[in-house]
């Protein structure tokens, strides 16, 4: 009985694997854009030679950029896990 309860938690548990470790994932990336943005912001106040909407539109780019390659991310690391037999559907 106790050796049917461990196995159902363990299952029960690594169905959220995944999902903890994609929003660790999401949300490491998410700070390291943050503080990416914010240094080049910086450094187009300090230099004084671009102005304020050239560092706002290339942080739009960067922006636009990252949310482009999470995507990509994650279609790739879903065509992977496909390809090695995970059953990544949702409930």
């Amino acid at each position: 009985m106790a050796r049917e309860k461990a196995r159902y938690w363990h299952i029960e548990i690594m169905e959220w694997v995944p999902a903890v470790f994609i929003a660790f994932k999401v949300g490491v990336l998410s700070i390291g854009m943050f503080y990416a943005v914010k240094w080049h912001y910086d450094q187009g106040q300090k230099k004084g030679t671009e102005t304020q909407r050239a560092v706002l539109r290339t942080s739009l780019k960067l922006a636009a950029l990252f949310v482009v390659l999470v995507v990509v991310l994650l279609l790739v690391t879903f065509s992977v896990g496909t390809r090695l037999g995970l059953d990544l559907n949702f409930p």
